[in-house]
């Protein structure tokens, strides 16, 4: 679904993606893994077209490598960065409209009525402004508004950063629906539980480049890559 060919990009001067290769396919969920600074962010910014990016970037066997983000989304993919990036003066719902790809027009799977079903919270506060929510609802939020737009594949930066533990299991389990739902779902994660809990394969990232690819079990007997590229 989503294939990653000899990804190079660079911020300035600074060389921080160094030929990285990497695929997704539907239906899976693929936890990009790797410490703080190795680049992980850039690989979905470059992806959105947000970070230029020199390589092949392929989706659905069409070449993204030089649109701009707005077609990017429109081609399929769906982005809930690292900063949740709500509309904080609009509200609950005018958040979830703006991910629609047409204004009133939901995805085939992802409703108003099934977001609110599956996050109800966000029912009861659908006309409260976006920047009074706790950490966790935002992130529901953000998730759920990239959802509107019935994305193909799903590009998801450390969703559970800061958040309390019940709200990681309803991320975590929000996920995994994705998968459920066909969905290509690119997890960049810092908890090592998260990701060897509901990932089908894992890539671990250092220095710019994919120094790991295995399945989660692989990971867990792994103790020696974990200590050179994940144990601080």
């Amino acid at each position: 679904m989503l294939k990653i060919q000899d990804l190079h990009a660079y911020y300035g001067k600074s060389h921080v993606l160094r030929g990285v290769n990497m695929s997704v396919e539907r239906g899976e969920i693929v936890s990009l893994l790797g410490r703080n600074g190795v680049g992980r962010s850039t690989l979905c910014k470059a992806v959105m077209g947000l970070v230029s990016p020199v390589g092949h970037i392929e989706f659905d066997g069409k070449t993204l490598s030089g649109k701009q983000s707005h077609e990017i989304a429109h081609a399929g993919i769906g982005y809930i960065p690292e900063d949740r990036a709500i509309f904080p003066g609009l509200s609950v719902v005018q958040n979830l409209e703006l991910g629609m790809k047409k204004k009133g027009q939901t995805g085939e799977k992802w409703t108003l009525d099934k977001v609110y079903e599956w996050f109800p919270r966000l029912k009861e506060r659908d006309h409260t402004p976006a920047e009074v929510l706790s950490g966790g609802e935002q992130q529901m939020l953000s998730m759920f508004r990239a959802l509107m737009g019935d994305p193909q594949c799903v590009l998801v930066d450390e969703p559970t950063e800061g958040l309390a533990p019940k709200v990681v299991a309803d991320v975590a389990a929000i996920l995994k629906q994705m998968a459920d739902d066909g969905l290509a779902v690119l997890l960049v994660e810092q908890k090592l539980s998260i990701a060897l809990d509901i990932a089908d394969r894992i890539y671990i990232m250092g220095d710019g480049s994919i120094v790991y690819a295995g399945t989660p079990e692989d990971l867990k007997n792994n103790a020696e890559i974990r200590k050179e590229w994940l144990e601080v």
